[in-house]
């Protein structure tokens, strides 16, 4: 796993895009007092569910892992707005 320049930042934006994405669907409906690791571990799921992102395996599921699958996603997800 490589490291990405300003993970954090763009750990923090799959968040919000996440959960915007979950709420628009109408799955979930999230609130001030869930924890960010579960809100991460939901969208994460969620986007795996709806074949966005490749499912980690499961000897290599962590949070950390979790984080760096969520920053590639919206890396790829600006990539693509860009090119449009």
């Amino acid at each position: 796993m490589s490291k990405i320049q300003n993970e954090a930042e763009l750990v923090k934006e799959a968040l919000r895009v996440g959960m915007s994405y979950a709420e628009k669907r109408g799955v979930a409906k999230f609130d001030d007092t869930d924890s960010a690791t579960d809100k991460l571990e939901f969208v994460y799921r969620l986007l795996v569910h709806d074949k966005l992102i490749q499912p980690l395996q499961n000897d290599q599921l962590s949070q950390k892992a979790i984080r760096h699958r969520l920053a590639m996603w919206i890396m790829r997800v600006r990539e693509q707005k860009q090119a449009k």
